[in-house]
């Protein structure tokens, strides 16, 4: 499986932006979708997870209510739609998959098998 982040850009505080993942090989209803970050001496942290069956969704307490994730079943079948941007939401974003189900290791940056590139994400004050 190979992942492909895109979407990424400057965006003033309280703007949008949408993030896409586009997949090569073969992805499962068994697997797990995931979208990280990463700030400049931080650690890579959990944003959103979903199962591929779209049954499931989980995200950080950070984000919840301002950020979606979700399948658009056409070129780029992994989107993080991302909304009221806070400066704070700064950073590299990476998509990820994994076998298995929404748990414990869906929030773990060490749970995922699969991860793309990252795409800067940057949000003016």
């Amino acid at each position: 499986v190979q992942l492909q982040a895109s979407g990424g850009g400057l965006v003033q505080a309280g703007g949008s932006l949408r993030l896409s993942c586009a997949t090569t090989g073969r992805i499962f209803s068994n697997y797990v979708m995931g979208w990280f970050r990463q700030a400049p001496g931080k650690e890579r942290e959990f944003v959103a997870a979903m199962q591929w069956s779209g049954r499931s969704t989980s995200y950080a307490d950070s984000v919840k209510g301002r950020f979606t994730i979700s399948r658009d079943n056409a070129k780029n079948p992994v989107v993080l739609q991302m909304s009221s941007l806070k400066p704070e939401d700064t950073a590299v974003y990476y998509c990820a998959a994994r076998e298995g189900i929404i748990n414990y290791y869906s929030r773990r940056p060490e749970g995922y098998a699969f991860w793309g590139q990252g795409t800067q994400v940057t949000v003016s004050s």
